[in-house]
């Protein structure tokens, strides 16, 4: 008995889907080190459809890009594999497009905001940490000057983490307990890495030494200017007072010689 047409022409159909994705194209990728360069190639196997150029990308950024047909595409990266770390992509420029993926991975390469922090005294201090390459962290461990590991939610600490970011908060910051060498810890699917952040606590009265300076200056120069000012006036009195007296001696000996003209006149 024949079989329905309908039901052949599925039975073809699934064939044809078959024999696609049995030949859909496998795409080779690889990194080399060669001589402080890091070679990224990508090598797509036949059969494969008419290829119009290659680009090479880093997320949303094209690297380099060309017209060649050729299977096999290569971008050279100038430097070590830990300052270009990350996920690239070999783009066929064919219909569909076709892509591939080149991962330069590298062990965490973990950086601190800031390598001294400061804090008063009663404050959160507030210590962040940053690992900017590729894979993404899978753990994070906090330290005290090497000591025991810092357990999140115990006594003042607080942590939070978010992917390739790490911060560790203390509340009410004590100078006696909390100034020290912190370090954070990182490890992915490449290894381990860290970084060491500076903890300095200051009293709360250091925030006030600056203006207490201030006023100690506007102090002095008030009294500097009030001694030298009790000083000068006494001076000046005597001055006025000689400068005035001459003239009334002066006046007082001409009505006498003139009195006495009056009376040889007379």
């Amino acid at each position: 008995m024949a079989a329905p047409r309908g039901l052949l022409a599925l039975l073809l159909l699934g064939a044809t889907a078959a024999a696609v994705a049995g030949t859909s194209p496998d795409i080779k990728a690889h990194v080399t080190d060669v001589s402080g360069k890091l070679i990224l190639s990508c090598n797509m196997s036949a059969p494969f459809p008419a290829i119009m150029g290659h680009d090479w990308m880093h997320g949303d950024k094209i690297l380099q890009t060309d017209t060649d047909s050729s299977a096999f595409t290569t971008y050279t990266i100038e430097g070590k594999r830990e300052e270009h770390s990350g996920v690239y992509e070999c783009v066929y420029k064919s219909s569909p497009v076709i892509k591939g993926q080149v991962n330069i991975s590298v062990a965490p390469q973990v950086m601190a905001y800031k390598k001294s922090e400061h804090g008063n005294e009663g404050d959160t201090g507030v210590l962040t940490c940053k690992n900017p390459s590729f894979p993404p962290v899978n753990s994070w461990v906090w330290y005290k000057n090497g000591h025991e590991p810092i357990i999140n939610g115990t006594g003042r600490y607080i942590i939070k983490t978010s992917g390739n970011k790490t911060e560790l908060r203390i509340l009410k910051l004590s100078i006696e307990e909390d100034t020290g060498d912190y370090h954070c810890n990182a490890t992915n699917s490449q290894g381990f890495g860290g970084a060491s952040v500076s903890l300095r606590v200051r009293s709360r009265l250091a925030a006030l030494w600056p203006f207490l300076g201030i006023v100690a200056e506007v102090l002095v120069l008030v009294t500097i200017i009030f001694i030298y000012e009790k000083r000068r006036k006494p001076d000046e009195v005597l001055d006025d007072d000689d400068g005035g007296s001459a003239p009334l001696k002066s006046n007082a000996t001409n009505h006498k010689d003139k009195n006495v003209r009056q009376r040889n006149a007379n």
